[in-house]
């Protein structure tokens, strides 16, 4: 039963990271995912320490606030201080993480009660720990299913509702804005829900593995596809094929759980990769002949 709810849970946070993870890579910001993903860090330690509960929702709205607040500085730091995209992100994600651990711990002192290794590498196998339990017998499953189940709900009612606005921001941005659609607003909720899918995964898959879900089935989804919506449903399709095979794997071989999934990502993306690519070189062979 424990193998059942770790490959349920994994599979939703695959499908949330992924729905968002195919509007980035149309965006060319797949390390926006990384840098949000280290960033909000010191905004998930500041809002723990004055509610003092890691499944209070102080802890999202601080995610959430710093992962905004990363986006925004990156867009300011690259457009208004004209430093490099990719030195922008460098600098704002190395210096929000740094201040994270700094006040993990040094300023705070040992009170805020935050595993370093959890939230860099999740722990996926223990999360039938945390159980959801009502009138006394009745057992809904882990904490980390029913997390991931609203981060869901929540993902998919915010991209149906705004499809329009981030399909706008992806293709075709000076077009939005000739519309008269603020497409600064989209982006701010888009970068809001990368930071919410963040936090809430930390639990399961960490900070570190949480960007292979976000980026790895999107883009081997743009190697079949070009078409947003098919890009989005086989984006959510290799992701929980990742997480059986790598599930699967690290059962076999006694390894990471969580590494196992994101290289089984890595696994299909290559071979899609190679696929395609012998494909090319038996037409060519074809057309010479």
């Amino acid at each position: 039963m424990n193998d059942f709810w770790i490959i349920l849970t994994a599979s939703l946070v695959a499908i949330n990271a992924s729905i968002l993870g195919v509007f980035l890579v149309l965006r060319k910001m797949s390390m926006m995912g990384d840098a949000i993903s280290h960033a909000v860090l010191p905004g998930i330690v500041i809002a723990y320490f004055f509610s003092g509960d890691r499944t209070s929702i102080f802890m999202l709205i601080g995610a959430a606030l710093t992962g905004v607040i990363t986006s925004l500085l990156i867009d300011w730091l690259s457009k208004k201080a004209k430093i490099q995209n990719d030195a922008a992100i460098g600098i704002t994600y190395t210096l929000f993480f740094a201040l994270g651990m700094i006040m993990i711990a040094g300023w705070l002192k040992g009170n805020v009660d935050i595993d370093m290794e959890c939230v860099l590498y999740g722990d996926i196998a223990l999360i039938n720990l945390d159980k959801v339990i009502v009138d006394g017998n009745l057992y809904l499953g882990p904490r980390a299913f029913w997390i991931e189940t609203t981060a869901f709900l929540v993902v998919m009612l915010v991209t149906i509702i705004g499809f329009k606005g981030f399909k706008l921001l992806s293709f075709n941005l000076d077009y939005g804005r000739s519309l008269g659609v603020k497409m600064s607003t989209w982006h701010v909720v888009m970068m809001g829900l990368v930071s919410l899918v963040t936090v809430m995964s930390f639990e399961v898959v960490g900070a570190v593995l949480v960007v292979g879900f976000l980026i790895i089935p999107a883009a081997t989804a743009q190697l079949v596809s070009k078409k947003l919506v098919q890009m989005i449903g086989l984006a959510c399709g290799f992701g929980v094929v990742a997480v059986f095979i790598g599930y699967a794997l690290a059962v076999t071989w006694d390894v990471s759980i969580t590494g196992a999934m994101v290289a089984s990502s890595g696994l299909i993306f290559f071979s899609i990769l190679m696929v395609q690519y012998l494909q090319q070189k038996l037409r060519r062979k074809r057309y010479v002949h």
